[in-house]
């Protein structure tokens, strides 16, 4: 039996904490914690890791932006989905929220229906994205365990064993994509240079993520280098 997701809420708006809880933890059994404002929501953090945070932008202090920024810095939290739930829904803000790295971004007034969907397809993303990490790092340890091998035959015998190599297959855009990120380009420099907009850029940079399964623009580019995915 698989255990329920944990969700972390971050809103200083108490009927919305009460009321979001309420209905994720009848409707699917989801474990919600609540925290008040940003800085209650990191010690929650610090003690547990959710499988997802739902985040407030206007709050005091330290606003949704500051929070998300925080837990993009730290290697803890980079790969963890977060859903801005937030009054502001002007296109302006949504772009912010992407280019800070949410991975979703709800205004309010809000369907339950649709957060509950949302909230359920980032959970099913995550997960996919974490089974490609693992068998990623597996394939990575067969291929240490082969070398070690082949240098152990190689003194005594001459016998070589090639390891086999990483397949993985990219689109021309997501190679061109990945490239570019490998020359030390940001998104909105990658979009003038293919002539696209920087939301997407955002989803060809997303796919790469979980095709290679890494959670950071540092782990991409040393995949890629690693397994000569770009030059």
């Amino acid at each position: 039996m698989s255990h329920p997701n944990k969700l972390l809420l971050v809103d200083d708006e108490p009927g919305v904490l009460e009321s979001v809880k309420a209905y994720l933890e009848y409707e699917d059994n989801f474990q919600v914690q609540v925290a008040n404002n940003a800085n209650e929501a990191w010690e929650l953090l610090e003690q547990e890791l959710p499988d997802l945070v739902i985040s407030d932008i206007m709050m005091p202090q330290v606003d949704g932006y500051q929070f998300l920024k925080k837990l993009r810095e730290d290697p803890r939290f980079q790969a963890l989905p977060v859903l801005f739930l937030t009054a502001r829904g002007m296109t302006s803000d949504r772009i912010q929220g992407y280019q800070a790295g949410c991975d979703a971004y709800l205004p309010k007034p809000f369907d339950p229906d649709e957060l509950e969907a949302i909230v359920k397809n980032l959970l099913k993303r995550n997960e996919i994205r974490n089974k490609s990490h693992t068998s990623s790092s597996q394939l990575e340890e067969i291929n240490s365990k082969l070398e070690k091998i082949q240098e152990s035959l190689g003194n005594k015998s001459g016998f070589v064993t090639t390891p086999p190599p990483i397949k993985i297959d990219l689109t021309p855009r997501e190679q061109s994509v990945l490239d570019l990120v490998a020359q030390g380009l940001m998104n909105k420099e990658i979009a003038r240079e293919l002539e696209t907009s920087v939301r997407n850029v955002e989803k060809y940079v997303s796919r790469l993520f979980s095709k290679t399964g890494t959670a950071s623009r540092t782990e991409l580019v040393r995949y890629a280098l690693k397994h000569g995915l770009t030059t």
